[in-house]
């Protein structure tokens, strides 16, 4: 059989789309998942001195995963549109189920090492007692990000196609600025605050002021991920130049279909 040129330009183009999103989905996905395991297990101090004043400012570990899934949301958002940036949202979801359902089969799964009832983990010098340990950690972070991830990156959808809309396509900072900054405002407050009332696991000192210490982490969650999105700005624009044309996307139009 006879194929034209044009079809096997045509079969080119269709390869690239599937893939780029392949790749973007992947990190997405791969970024999530390292997150909520990595999740709240260590605390990174970042404090500072200003003028001789001491500015705390404390990140969980799984955070530092966290901009690039909402740069590749803007990606996919921009290239792929509404629906296929929230597939792979409820995607993220039914993965962050899967690693819990892994977590709580590897628990219950013998042998049973004899537990300390005063913490719910396996007395110290047992064996599993890390893989108990990181359980128990991920179990609280996952169950606070899912509420906060599902509300943000929704969030994060609806303000960038509602920018894109307003501005007639045009603005490409706005948009990309714009909706991770108001979505990660609500992901920082949900995050820490589920994080804290429901798991309990943040490292909070019962001697001091509590409102203020849940106000630093959520600021220093907040400030980390605002920086993150001005930073991923440049990278954004110039990727977005380069996968339109790598892509063949008419730019009039702004998305695979």
């Amino acid at each position: 059989m006879f194929v034209s040129d044009d079809d096997k330009t045509s079969d080119t183009i269709r390869i690239r789309r599937e893939v780029v999103f392949l790749v973007l989905s992947g990190i997405f996905l791969g970024s999530l998942t390292m997150l909520n395991i990595l999740g709240i297990s260590r605390f990174i101090d970042l404090s500072f001195t200003v003028f001789g004043t001491l500015i705390p400012f404390q990140v969980a570990v799984g955070i530092l995963a966290y901009p690039i899934t909402f740069l590749c949301t803007d990606f996919i958002s921009e290239l792929y549109g509404r629906r296929r940036a929230n597939l792979v949202v409820w995607i993220g979801l039914v993965l962050n189920i899967w690693v819990l359902f892994i977590l709580w089969l590897g628990g219950v799964l013998p042998p049973h090492p004899e537990m300390d009832p005063a913490t719910g983990l396996p007395i110290i010098g047992s064996e599993g007692r890390v893989f108990f340990e990181i359980r128990l950690l991920t179990f609280g972070a996952t169950t606070a990000s899912m509420v906060a991830y599902l509300t943000a990156q929704f969030v994060d959808v609806r303000i960038f196609h509602f920018l894109k809309r307003l501005t007639n396509g045009k603005h490409l900072w706005l948009r990309n600025n714009g909706s991770t900054l108001v979505s990660q405002l609500i992901d920082s407050i949900a995050v820490i605050l589920i994080t804290h009332y429901y798991a309990h696991a943040l490292p909070v000192d019962v001697d001091k002021d509590l409102l203020s210490q849940l106000i630093m982490f959520i600021l220093s969650g907040y400030v980390f991920k605002l920086t993150a999105a001005l930073l991923d700005t440049v990278p954004f624009y110039i990727g977005t130049s380069i996968l339109i044309k790598y892509l063949d996307i008419d730019p009039s139009h702004g998305e695979v279909k």
